[in-house]
């Protein structure tokens, strides 16, 4: 996101909301199970719900993704429409260890997207 930790911790300036307010757990090839469908439209869509002024969402992951785009595409393929969401919405990939491989396969990930969220996201720090 290239801002500071005190930035990325200020409750008044972002909210990090996860899909699910619980773990899941792991499947069999210990990725992380999806969200409970009861707890993302119990806890998600409240929390959601009670924040205000919502400028920029990062949908990270493919369950949020889902979630918020109703959409199956792989995450590939809604990272690299991100253009498609507007200047509020930015599909990312899970930062992960295991997205190690993704991040080497997709090099206009780094190259085109990242500057243009770093770029919006101290234009919404900055209003």
């Amino acid at each position: 996101m290239g801002i500071a930790p005190s930035q990325f911790y200020d409750r008044d300036s972002i909210a990090i909301v996860p899909m699910a307010f619980c773990f899941p757990g792991y499947n069999a090839r210990n990725a992380d199970l999806p969200p409970p469908k009861i707890c993302a439209s119990t806890w998600h869509e409240q929390v959601v719900a009670s924040l205000d002024n919502i400028r920029l969402t990062l949908l990270i992951g493919t369950h949020a993704q889902t979630w918020h785009l109703r959409s199956r595409m792989p995450v590939r393929e809604r990272v690299a429409n991100w253009r498609s969401l507007g200047p509020d919405i930015f599909p990312l990939p899970h930062p992960s260890w295991r997205n190690n491989r993704w991040l080497i396969d997709n090099p206009w990930f780094e190259q085109d997207l990242l500057p243009q969220l770093r770029a919006r996201i101290r234009t919404v720090l900055n209003d």
